[in-house]
Order: C-alpha cells, then sequence, then structure tokens
C-alpha cells in the first residue's frame, strides 16, 4: 500500500508552471509500515512492523506522521532502514553505534568498514545467534591450510573444547564460525598464546551464554513465533552488549599496566 506525500501549501495543477516559471516538484511516494514490511521481507525474513516500530522507538528512524496519527516512510527511510537491517545482521554492530555512526553522517558502507579489522580485506561470514545455516563447513585440513594455523595448535583447541565440529558422514567438519575461532587464535600464538590459554575465554564464554539463557530462556523456548523472533532479537543485542563490556573492562584493566 503506497500513499503520495503532498506539500501542505498545496499543489498547482498538473502540466501548469508555479511562481516565476518552475515546474513543480515530482511527489514523492511514501509507503505505509505494513508496505514497508512487506518490501523488506525477501532480503530480511524475520522482519515484523513490530522490530520496525523498535527501531523507531531507539530513534534510529523517523517517519513521518498523518494527521491521524499513522506512519508513512520515504524512499529514504526505507534505505536507512535497509542499512540498520544490514549492520545489524552483517556486522553484528549493537544498535547503539549504528545510530551513533548514522547520525554522523556515514554512510552505510563507512559504516560497515568499522566493523571490519583493518577496514577492509577479505570479509568473513558475520556469526549470528539466531542463524540456523551454518554456512560452508570444513574439514579439518581445509580449516588448517584455510587460516594457516599448526596443526598441534589446532589439535589442542579440539582437546580443550574450544572449537567443536559437527559429524556429517563419519568426518567431523567445522563451520564458519569455528573457522574464525581458529584464525583468531592462531594471531595470538604469534606472542605465545597457546591453546592451553583458550581455557579461560571457553569459560567466560560458558558462563555469559548461561546467563543470558537464564534472561531470556522462557522467550527462546516459547511456542508463540513472535515471542521467540522478538526473543532472538533481544539476545542479539544483548551478545554486542556483553561484548562491548568486556572490551571496556579489559581496556580498563590494560591501563594499569602501562600507567
Amino acid at each position: 500500500m503506497s500513499t503520495d506525500v503532498r506539500s501542505s501549501r498545496g499543489s498547482a495543477p498538473a502540466g501548469s508552471a508555479g511562481n516565476g516559471g518552475e515546474r513543480p516538484r515530482p511527489r514523492q511516494k511514501s509507503l505505509t509500515i505494513g508496505a514497508v514490511c512487506k518490501q523488506l521481507e525477501r532480503e530480511f525474513p524475520d522482519i515484523s512492523i513490530s522490530k520496525i516500530r523498535y527501531l523507531e522507538d531507539q530513534q534510529l528512524i523517523s517517519p513521518r506522521r498523518t494527521p491521524g496519527g499513522y506512519r508513512l516512510y520515504v524512499p529514504d527511510d526505507v534505505d536507512r532502514l535497509r542499512t540498520i537491517l544490514r549492520l545489524q545482521r552483517d556486522e553484528f554492530l549493537p544498535l547503539r553505534v549504528i545510530r551513533q555512526e548514522l547520525t554522523a553522517g556515514k554512510t552505510a558502507a563507512e559504516a560497515t568498514d568499522l566493523a571490519r579489522p583493518g577496514g577492509g580485506g577479505r570479509k568473513a561470514r558475520k556469526p549470528t545467534v539466531g542463524g540456523r545455516d551454518p554456512g560452508a563447513l570444513y574439514g579439518l585440513a581445509e580449516v588448517v591450510e584455510d587460516t594457516g594455523a599448526d596443526p598441534a595448535l589446532v589439535g589442542e583447541l579440539i582437546d580443550y573444547g574450544v572449537i567443536k565440529g559437527v559429524q556429517r558422514d563419519g568426518e567431523v567438519l567445522y563451520d564458519d564460525t569455528e573457522r574464525e575461532i581458529v584464525r583468531a587464535v592462531a594471531e595470538l600464538a604469534r606472542f605465545g598464546v597457546g591453546g592451553r590459554n583458550m581455557r579461560v575465554f571457553r569459560t567466560s564464554a560458558d558462563r555469559e551464554a548461561a546467563l543470558l539463557e537464564q534472561l531470556l530462556g522462557p522467550s527462546l523456548r516459547s511456542r508463540n513465533p513472535q515471542r521467540r523472533r522478538e526473543a532472538v532479537e533481544t539476545l542479539e543485542n544483548l551478545a554486542a552488549l556483553v561484548t562491548q563490556l568486556k572490551h571496556l573492562l579489559l581496556v580498563r584493566d590494560l591501563r594499569k599496566i602501562v600507567s
């Protein structure tokens, strides 16, 4: 469903010239919230009217309102909404960071670049909490070759439960998330960090996951599909906040070392 946004001052009849002989500005087509939801659902299957309203509550989008209170979205609003959803899904950015970057006038590409180490280059598949599709699966030899990790180090990660594969046709395979864990650990290994040290991170992650499960477990197990979707969205945001908090706490403690 679409609506034409018209000037409140009225417009000259079609084909006539306005003041000074200027042609009237073309009407900008706008969409209702339901039409926006339908337009975006192919790229974002989990989109919902309630989620769009939530993003508005978080001051990420500001559609105009009709005198009757109905929301109307112009193309710029829809493009901004699409950018927000992509940054959330692909870059795992918390809403607060997305709002700050877009408010600062950064484009979608610039905001995306902030989330990528080194500002570009090879982009890994971004892990998401709600993603059921693990993407490609790799054999152990492929993981070692792709990441450049020492096979002995990878063996330690398996022994200590830092990475976990899945059995497929008698072979243990690893998804993109497991592969990127190996890649990160391989970088740390250059500074003398071994597989045994990774147990600290594994234990910390287990405890954080258990805490978030206590908070959202009932909603995640709900029989109501809408409630489950909203719980997964909340879980994604909480995961981003926990990551940010851990980073801040680490920075604070490291400052003590260098001061």
